[in-house]
Order: structure tokens, then C-alpha cells, then sequence
């Protein structure tokens, strides 16, 4: 599957975190497909949308546009220094 480079992160009653701007389409997708999972586990809708008759999927687009989903963007492995060597025998 793709690398998580995404966590999305429950919410909490510590102060309000400043999302990283979402910087590509894929990433977007991402973060919803993985919000729309939680949702359709039972997480309660973010948005006044009713879950009844809007999808899962929708629900989470629209609490992604609306800035009510915390995420944040974790490093990755970019560097050859960091990742393992497989030419070494």
C-alpha cells in the first residue's frame, strides 16, 4: 500500500493544532480514505451531513475542505543514507 506519511490524529482536548497545508491530490486522498475508514467504524460525522444518506467517502471530503480533520505529515525515508542496504551481502 502507499507509504503513511499521513497520521490522522483523534481528537483530543488539547488546544487547536494548525494543519499542514495538503499539498497534492494524492494526499488529499489519502488522508479521506482513511478518515472515511473511521467513519464507517463508527467515528461520529465531523460535519452536518447525515450519515444515513451521504457516503462515507463524501462525509469525509467535506471535513477535509472544512479543516475539521487533524493530520499531520511525517517524514519519509528520502535519503540512501537512512534507507537499508540490500547490496550488502
Amino acid at each position: 500500500m502507499v507509504e503513511e506519511t499521513e497520521q490522522l490524529v483523534e481528537e483530543t482536548d488539547k488546544e487547536p493544532r494548525v494543519n499542514p497545508e495538503i499539498d497534492s491530490k494524492y494526499r488529499m486522498i489519502i488522508l479521506a480514505a482513511q478518515r472515511s475508514k473511521q467513519l464507517q467504524r463508527g467515528a461520529n460525522p465531523r460535519v452536518d451531513l447525515d450519515p444515513r444518506k451521504t457516503k462515507a467517502t463524501r462525509i469525509a471530503m467535506q471535513e477535509l475542505e472544512d479543516g475539521k480533520v487533524d493530520f499531520e505529515i511525517l517524514a519519509s525515508l528520502t535519503s540512501t543514507e537512512d534507507a537499508p542496504d540490500d547490496t550488502r551481502r
